[in-house]
């Protein structure tokens, strides 16, 4: 099994990730892909470097996707673990979106659960 670690500091979003995991398709294929139903809303990551090895893994043409209903982009969804907590990094495959920025997925607030706040820094295993 390959393990990648990727570490970043955490900071508030403006929403988007959350009206987006209240979307029905997108549960839907969360909970069939991944095996838990998403909390609505993701959990931001300012990565400290940049990791190639997650950049080209996002490339891969046998990552998990999401895929979109009409009018909306498609996204890729990767395994991951924070803290023993069962997770995942959703990308939303659009145009400019930062390479250094992660949105975490859960089936709770993990902010909350492993009370973190702005600023604090959280290290990511991908599950692969």
């Amino acid at each position: 099994m390959k393990k990648i670690k990727l570490k970043g500091k955490i900071f508030s979003g403006n929403g988007e990730g959350k009206q987006f995991l209240t979307l029905l398709w997108v549960k839907n294929q969360i909970q069939e892909k991944l095996h838990f139903r998403p909390y609505p809303g993701t959990l931001n990551v300012m990565l400290s470097e940049k990791n190639l090895e997650f950049t080209n893994l996002l490339k891969n043409k046998n990552c998990t996707r999401i895929m979109p209903a009409d009018g909306f982009c498609h996204g890729i969804i990767v395994p991951a673990l924070v803290n023993s907590h069962k997770c995942a990094i959703i990308v939303p495959i659009v145009a400019h979106y930062p390479e250094n920025v992660l949105e975490l997925i859960a089936p709770m607030n993990l902010r909350h659960s492993l009370n973190i706040k702005d600023g604090d820094e959280v290290l990511i295993h991908l599950c692969l």
